[in-house]
């Protein structure tokens, strides 16, 4: 199973999400054609209410244990209750380019 099927399956089926979205950006790194392994993934649910933002991550590191102990080397999660998700006007931040990951020759 692909990696972006499997977070979103897992996502789905444990926080019944009103939003999800969940944007493969490997292509944005140094990496090889058709890589899973850089996700942003945002996240709508009512099982956030009331959580601080540090707890609705670690419930998605939980959720997605197998998929970061794996291939996913960078996740960026927007977590939003659908109270907060309609004050950001449904929007979240365009990721920053990737600074890192070059190859560089090494000295001799």
């Amino acid at each position: 199973m692909k990696i972006q099927t499997a977070i979103e399956e897992k996502i789905t089926a444990s926080l019944d999400p009103t939003h999800l979205d969940v944007v493969n950006e490997s292509n944005n790194h140094n990496v090889p054609p058709g890589s899973e392994s850089h996700f942003k993934i945002t996240v709508v649910s009512n099982l956030f209410d009331g959580k601080m933002l540090i707890a609705r991550h670690r419930v998605i590191n939980q959720l997605l244990a197998e998929e970061l102990a794996g291939g996913i080397h960078a996740l960026s999660m927007h977590t939003y209750t659908p109270e907060e998700w309609s004050d950001k006007n449904e929007q979240t931040r365009q990721s920053p380019p990737c600074l890192g990951g070059a190859k560089r020759e090494q000295a001799n």
